[in-house]
């Protein structure tokens, strides 16, 4: 890896470790509505421009049907589910559950019917995978938390999906365009949620979620999206997607050093076989020819 691809590298591993730390500090004063309307449009206003100066839009909303499905899979289901598991749910706990996404995109990928072949390295990834998040939920979550538990789980489903439709329907549209338009979509379509929940704040929030917020906006979406295109170009889309492998880590050490949260050996435990499992699902079976590398999660990023 080149040193330019290194610095992008740590950049974007930063960037997609942070989002659940700032969630949960955002959670404090805002709802979940007001949160994901907040980032979505923030990031908006800054990529959509960008895609207009590279003329990227025309060819992101001929694919308007798939441009919708996606929005909706990739980040308004998601984030509001994330962003309200985070009430109950410690962040580094929800970002290593979330670490789960290649577990999901297996079963994602047959109910599309997309052909993938899978030899014994990758069954055995599942369960190793399967076993840490069945460490994290039943030794690192307590009971009533199962139900923010759940909204991981959808979190996780819509961001093992959405991939595979930028893949399968998508593949042509630029990164930049498909993320400003996504994120703009969100904001329009949580205007009115936040709306009809009152969820306006009633004053002014703290610096605290203020910078929180700007956080999440501008460098766990906007700034990230930019670095993760560029990432792609100087080392390829197959190295870029070990950045993948990073983001629990610095979502745990975000955790303990920003919130307090407690390390515990079950965390541990659980991080390892989760990264463990993903790693060796995502591995290539011996004689399965090599082929481009799905696109990454952007929620990833945008978490």
């Amino acid at each position: 890896m080149t040193r330019r691809g290194l610095i992008l590298f740590i950049i974007l591993g930063l960037a997609w470790g942070l989002p659940y730390v700032f969630i949960k500090i955002a959670d404090a004063q805002l709802s979940p509505e007001m949160i994901v309307f907040s980032r979505s449009a923030i990031a908006a206003v800054v990529l959509i421009p960008i895609s207009i100066i590279r003329g990227e839009l025309r060819a992101v909303l001929r694919h308007w049907r798939a441009l919708l499905a996606y929005s909706l899979i990739e980040i308004v289901i998601p984030w509001f589910f994330l962003t309200t598991a985070e009430q109950r749910l410690p962040s580094s706990t929800a970002g290593l559950l979330l670490a789960a996404v290649p577990l999901a995109s297996v079963g994602a990928a047959v109910v599309l019917r997309r052909s993938e072949r899978f030899g014994a390295t990758n069954w055995i990834g599942i369960l190793v995978g399967m076993a840490g998040v069945a460490t994290l939920v039943g030794f690192d979550v307590a009971g009533s938390d199962l139900i923010a538990v759940g909204q991981i789980a959808i979190t996780v489903v819509g961001y093992a999906t959405a991939p595979i439709i930028v893949a399968k329907w998508m593949s042509d549209v630029p990164g930049i365009g498909l993320a400003g338009l996504s994120l703009g979509i969100t904001a329009v379509v949580y205007v009115p949620a936040v709306a009809l929940t009152q969820s306006w704040p009633t004053r002014m929030p703290s610096a605290q979620v203020v910078v929180a917020v700007l956080v999440l906006a501008l460098v766990c979406s906007a700034v990230a999206f930019v670095v993760f295109f560029s990432l792609i170009a100087e080392v390829g889309p197959a190295r870029a997607t070990a950045v993948t492998y990073v983001n629990p880590a610095v979502a745990i050490v975000a955790g303990a050093i920003l919130l307090g949260e407690k390390v515990t050996v079950w965390t541990v435990v659980g991080f390892v076989l989760v990264i463990a499992g993903s790693w060796l699902v995502t591995r290539r079976t011996t004689g399965t020819p090599d082929k481009p590398t799905e696109p990454l999660s952007l929620p990833e990023a945008i978490s």
